[in-house]
């Protein structure tokens, strides 16, 4: 049998290309090489799944830092909002979170996942698990089929290619595609790890005198050699024993990997605001008058009420100050040396953990290769390609998973069109 859309990956852009394809009356077959479908999915949003974000498309745009200019099309084609009425259209009731993120109200991943499956198999596309695809086949400048590890052939008019990056490789994404877009003559942009918890050889960390202390609200900045801010990010931040991680920590990880590489370093400086809300001269002022009010105290006993408690003895050494100073025998420029720590902790990181480690994919297939308005190959006819193989990514916060729904339901769309297309034309 000849198939008009082959998709590879039961991820959720796999997932939504089948629901566009079929919807547009193609015959669909889904390939997944693992048992189960939507693998990725169900551990999402810490396993109650963040299927979109409620923001502007141009926030959308800003919060995916990897080519996120790329989307506009398939964001006109297939948006966030269109993202909520297509899950609320199969029943999932969502409610929205903190920085507009989306969650289903039973806070469970799995209902995403079963009302996705079912809406696929409902539709009419034939699946098959545990079936590992060898090779995508080419032919006359266009795609053939594919051809399984078993060494079975399936004959296709179009291909997807779904099947994700190299993170969290326990769902299935190992990276497979990267070879398959390679022989079709793709260029594939250098894999980096984003979206990852910072290393760092502080001895702090080393010692784990912080292991396990999080940080509420504070910012943490990347700066390069040349004493220039890269980025800043709000958030909490956890320290762990081998560095820094957290919401603030991932969405800054990618740039320490490209201020690495830039500029052929071997750490990176990140500093920590604990008081990103307040200048330093609102510091001093308050510090200053809890000394005067207390000058008896030490005045380690007065930032009890100020700063987390573990994180006091760490402060005053790197200040430099005397655990057992009174707020009396505290100077002005001790207050000043504090103050400015309380704003700026240095932290020298020496990269991340590595890709498998990471939540999301930078780098991938070269976007200038990839038609924005349909995911088609601009290098082999019926070959397309969604989610995360392409280079796109975005900060964690329902970003990635809205451009993996957009591009898959763009390309599963469009697949389809082109395989009813090339019917009419024989």
């Amino acid at each position: 049998m000849m198939y008009d859309v082959i998709v590879i990956g039961g991820g959720p852009s796999g997932l939504m290309a089948c629901v566009a394809a079929s919807a547009q009356g193609a015959d669909v077959l889904l390939v997944e090489k693992g048992e189960k479908l939507g693998r990725k999915l169900a551990i999402s949003g810490g396993g109650r799944c963040n299927v979109t974000n409620a923001g502007e498309i141009e926030e959308i745009v800003r919060n995916i830092p990897g080519n996120g200019k790329f989307l506009y099309s398939a964001f006109a084609k297939f948006s966030n909002k269109d993202i909520i009425a297509f899950f609320e259209g199969l029943g999932i009731r969502l409610k929205e979170e903190d920085r507009g993120r989306m969650f289903p109200v039973s806070d469970k991943a799995q209902t995403v996942v079963d009302a996705l499956v079912n809406k696929v198999k409902s539709q009419g596309v034939r699946i098959l698990l545990n079936r590992p695809v060898a090779e995508v086949l080419y032919g006359d400048g266009r795609v053939r089929g594919v051809r399984l590890r078993n060494g079975e052939t399936i004959a296709g008019k179009t291909v997807i290619v779904a099947s994700g990056g190299k993170s969290v490789p326990h769902t299935g994404s190992t990276g497979d595609g990267y070879a398959w877009a390679k022989a079709a003559g793709h260029t594939i942009t250098e894999l980096y790890p984003t979206e990852v918890p910072i290393t760092t050889d502080e001895p702090f960390i080393q010692s784990r005198e912080l292991q396990g202390l999080s940080l509420r609200q504070i910012t943490l900045s990347v700066w390069n050699p040349q004493g220039k801010k890269m980025i800043v990010h709000e958030g909490d931040l956890l320290f762990t024993h081998f560095g820094l991680s957290g919401p603030a920590a991932l969405r800054c990880s990618q740039f320490v990997v490209k201020t690495k590489k830039q500029y052929a370093v071997e750490t990176v400086l990140l500093t920590i605001d604990l008081f990103p809300g307040k200048t330093q001269e609102t510091l001093e002022k308050e510090l200053f008058r809890l000394c005067k009010q207390e000058p008896k105290k030490t005045f380690r006993n007065v930032l009890k009420g100020y700063l987390p408690e573990r994180l006091i003895p760490f402060m005053l050494n790197k200040a430099g100050l005397d655990p057992g100073v009174t707020c009396a025998h505290i100077s002005k420029k001790d207050l000043q040396t504090f103050c400015n720590l309380l704003k700026y902790v240095p932290v020298n990181a020496n990269g991340t953990l590595p890709i498998e480690s990471a939540f999301v994919t930078g780098g991938g297939v070269h976007l200038k290769e990839i038609d924005p308005r349909t995911m088609q190959s601009k290098l082999m006819e019926g070959l397309f390609f969604c989610g995360e193989i392409l280079d796109v990514h975005g900060y964690t916060g329902g970003y990635n998973i809205t451009a993996a729904f957009a591009t898959g339901y763009t390309a599963g769309e469009h697949a389809a069109l082109l395989a009813r297309e090339q019917a009419l034309s024989r």
